[in-house]
């Protein structure tokens, strides 16, 4: 295994300096800007914001699934030392669902609805490995068994409307670990399943990545489940990352006022009977993001001094924050200590 940094293993995913821009009739938009992270093999990474903070689309960029003739993507993404961001078409078609595999937000517009689950679990199979459609069906049948699936000896044959929602992305998780990949993107898996299902399909997630040692990114608006299947977080917002760190750092103690927000968001977090605390105003669109610290519109500690560029900080060696006065706020998280 190749050594990084004084003998720690080297990530087995490192984004530095991603730009994601798209091209229009009237020009350019950054979507986002300057996102550095690193996945270590077997991590879970959970990735948080709002909407249009640039979540998703840091995901497509990562598997190459973003639209050639409209994207820019500039930076690196090195997977085990190849860089994702200049791989020819016909390789990262190699590497997607053997070595990266994603899991997609809405499973019945992933899925396809004329052909059945089996058929689409052995086409991904038969893709990248050399075995018979009798092997191939055998592991399909084991990988809906190892996701939870009941008969699936039955239910292999089965088109993907007959299956409910959550059996759905039950399937959508089997697709994407049945070539046992080294990192699986999940993206907002578990945002149409009620509260039940989201748990179950959460617990499978972090058993499955314990048991096989597949790193996890895990992309969702809701630091809840984060908390309970991650070590480490980032936050993102309007295409930037604006603090990293381990989970349980930032549940006791957030170092930017936007991770504190969302944290005091969390219904768990109110008294029964008061006002949910939430944070005023909506991120700023892509063609119209301000020149200094992106989230000052919406900052109750802005002060004269965050009108400027915002750099990321580096608190205590394994922490980032993207935010000036980091030493200078206490800011509440979810942990009462």
């Amino acid at each position: 295994m190749a050594q990084h940094n004084g003998g720690q293993p080297a990530p087995l995913l490192a984004v530095e300096n991603l730009n994601i821009s798209f091209t229009h009739p009237g020009g350019e938009t950054a979507i986002t800007r300057d996102v550095s992270f690193t996945v270590a093999p077997g991590e879970r990474v959970g990735v948080v914001g709002e909407s249009g903070c640039g979540k998703s689309v840091t995901g497509l960029a990562l598997m190459g699934l973003l639209p050639k003739r409209t994207a820019r993507v500039r930076g690196q993404i090195r997977f085990q030392d190849r860089d994702l961001a200049s791989l020819p078409a016909r390789e990262m078609r190699r590497l997607r669902g053997r070595e990266i595999s994603m899991i997609f937000q809405e499973p019945m517009s992933a899925l396809d609805p004329v052909f059945t689950v089996g058929e689409q679990l052995t086409e991904t199979l038969r893709a990248h490995e050399k075995i018979s459609r009798k092997e191939a069906r055998q592991r399909a049948i084991a990988a809906l068994e190892e996701v939870g699936i009941p008969s699936p000896h039955t239910r292999i044959d089965e088109y993907p409307y007959q299956f409910s929602g959550g059996m759905r992305q039950r399937v959508m998780i089997a697709m994407a670990l049945i070539c046992r990949p080294k990192l699986v993107i999940a993206d907002e898996p578990t945002t149409a399943l009620d509260v039940t299902v989201q748990a179950q399909i959460t617990d499978l997630l972090c058993e499955i990545s314990e048991t096989t040692g597949t790193a996890l990114l895990f992309i969702t608006h809701d630091l809840g489940v984060v908390a309970e299947t991650c070590s480490r977080l980032l936050t993102m917002y309007a295409g930037q990352v604006v603090e990293s760190a381990p989970v349980d750092d930032v549940l006791r103690r957030p170092r930017h006022p936007y991770s504190s927000g969302l944290l005091r968001s969390l219904p768990g977090l109110s008294e029964r009977g008061s006002r949910l605390p939430s944070i005023p105003g909506r991120v700023p669109a892509p063609d119209r993001m301000p020149a200094g610290c992106r989230f000052q519109a919406r900052c109750p500690h802005a002060i004269d001094g965050c009108e400027q560029p915002q750099p990321l900080l580096e608190i205590h060696g394994a922490r980032l924050a993207r935010c000036w006065r980091t030493d200078q706020l206490q800011l509440p998280g979810a942990v009462n200590e």
